[in-house]
């Protein structure tokens, strides 16, 4: 199948793809059609006459899966001959927002189906709906929009098929990828070795189809052994608005079909970390708020677990998480300044930190916000109305007709004008980590917002943390157990940041940073040498 030559008249289409690719035209304008195939029932008997899908032309820009049918009565007139025509084999949700896509790209699709008179009002105006023994008759190019099981019921159109181009868009199930030891694109293509067997679009989901790839990911990876289909498949998405990107030969294609399956790869680490930070505050936070009170005073607090002692924990988590943000890009600049150039590599450790640091932010950003939450909340707890009228009894009680400590007022007003700050900032971060929003700022504008901005965050949550604690780190009676109060440790790693930082802003430090972050190399930081083992010294180079 790899050395296949192309049908003869493949550059015609790739012709007429690289056209469309720079005359985008709309819907209305297209006039073109598609054909929509699916797997043959063998006690279906078609007719010879397509069934042919009618609409007015401006409902072509429409969704396709819409609640109104409109009946089919083949007066659908023939594309020009001039527009590449595009098959499809199959007429699930896949298949009619890719039949969407396609015709307002300017294509002629014809969409082979086993019932078309049923299917036929749920496609485009401009999509043919035919059966699938007639939709893959002219066509150079065929979508193949069917799962992996059904592949065996198009082996009767394998003498119709032959040297034509299979795109193969299917996605098998986390059980289905590691039962097969080969890929669906390879398992079609042992099928039909007379046909091309294209890996592409498995990756894009109906909506964005539907929607159009700024409302989703742009990256279609393609991947076959061909070379010619595969460059024909790679023009067509760009001519769809997508971005191709060439995975090499149909080896790939295991690979390919595994990226849908995961699920949230750059989070694992992140979400790990942030739950242990959690599982830590809250174990300390229960022992000094809950069991000290109960073992050596006989107080029964359980009650704050699901509330009070969580709002403990959140502020803790989102705080510790905000300062390992920006810890990795401190220990960057000590390595470039201890080694004297930018052109070694960092620890595999350090990279993957710096990876990360999108992730760790956006966790801190939902752990603040959820603190923010139960702040609210607390005040509507039962308990809370009984500590209220338990105090305004003691205050009578003791004749004490005004209550009014200065100091604490004050501290309580700053304390939550900080905080107020420090969670505006983070937002603001949070939302310009969205692509939509990073990708309408310059590098300069980013940067000062991710960079400049996220430190005056850290700076202002250090506030609000040392507010909060005021003078309590040094009353004997806030160390339960001998614990130390529990934003005390919280302040240990944002404190070691902010005076690096501070550090790292002298003359001294930041001339000498700023001359190797532009290209300037210390004599003797970086050696050349030569290896007789080319590939031990590829091992070895560090620029």
């Amino acid at each position: 199948m790899a050395g296949r030559t192309p049908p003869e008249h493949l550059p015609v289409f790739k012709t007429k793809v690289r056209l469309l690719a720079g005359r985008r035209e709309t819907p209305a304008r297209t006039g073109g059609q598609i054909t929509v195939g699916l797997s043959r029932d063998p006690c279906f008997r078609p007719s010879h006459q397509p069934v042919v899908a009618t609409r007015t032309s401006g409902e072509m820009d429409k969704p396709l899966i819409s609640h109104h049918l409109v009946d089919s009565d083949g007066s659908l007139a023939e594309a020009p001959s001039e527009v590449p025509k595009v098959g499809i084999l199959g007429s699930g949700d896949f298949a009619r927002s890719l039949a969407t896509r396609l015709v307002g790209s300017g294509f002629s699709v014809v969409v082979g189906s086993r019932n078309p008179k049923r299917t036929a009002g749920l496609f485009p105006s401009a999509a043919q709906v035919t059966f699938q023994e007639e939709a893959v008759g002219s066509p150079e190019v065929i979508f193949v929009a069917m799962f992996r099981e059904h592949y065996s019921t198009l082996c009767g159109l394998s003498d119709q098929l032959a040297g034509k181009i299979l795109v193969d868009v299917s996605n098998p199930t986390e059980q289905e990828h590691l039962l097969h030891h080969e890929s669906n694109a390879e398992y079609l293509a042992s099928l039909f070795p007379t046909c091309t067997v294209v890996k592409a679009f498995n990756v894009i989901s109906a909506w964005t189809l539907q929607a159009g790839p700024r409302d989703g990911n742009r990256q279609v990876p393609i991947c076959s052994d061909q070379p010619e289909a595969k460059r024909t498949i790679l023009e067509l998405a760009q001519a769809m608005g997508f971005t191709p990107v060439d995975m090499g030969s149909l080896a790939s294609a295991r690979e390919v079909e595994a990226m849908p399956l995961r699920l949230l790869p750059g989070w694992k680490v992140p979400a790990l970390l942030a739950l242990g930070l959690f599982v830590f505050f809250y174990t300390y936070n229960f022992i000094r708020d809950v069991l000290q009170p109960y073992l050596q005073e006989g107080k029964n607090k359980f009650y704050q677990l699901p509330v009070s002692v969580v709002n403990t924990t959140l502020p803790c988590v989102a705080y510790v998480l905000l300062s390992l943000v920006y810890l990795p890009g401190v220990v960057a600049a000590a390595l470039q300044l201890r080694r004297g150039t930018k052109y070694r590599r960092f620890p595999d450790w350090l990279d993957h930190w710096l990876q990360h640091r999108k992730q760790i932010g956006l966790l801190s950003f939902f752990c603040a916000a959820l603190h923010a939450l139960y702040s609210f909340c607390l005040p509507l707890r039962r308990s809370h109305r009984y500590e209220l009228v338990n105090q305004a009894v003691k205050q009578v009680l003791t004749d004490k007709s005004h209550l009014w400590i200065e100091e604490e007022v004050w501290r309580m007003e700053i304390y939550l004008s900080l905080g107020v700050l420090a969670l505006g900032t983070l937002s603001l971060l949070a939302v310009t980590s969205l692509p939509s929003i990073a990708n309408a700022l310059n590098w300069r504008e980013f940067s000062f917002v991710q960079s400049t901005l996220g430190f005056v965050g850290l700076v202002l949550s250090t506030l609000h943390t040392l507010t909060y604690g005021w003078t309590r780190a040094f009353e004997e009676s806030r160390y339960k157990f001998y614990l130390p109060p529990t934003f005390t440790l919280t302040l240990l790693v944002p404190c070691v940041v902010i005076l690096a930082k501070g550090l790292f802003l002298l003359p001294c430090f930041s001339r000498r940073l700023s001359k190797i972050r532009r290209g300037w190399e210390k004599d003797g930081a970086v050696k050349f040498t030569l290896s007789v083992d080319h590939a031990l010294a590829q091992k070895t180079s560090h620029v």
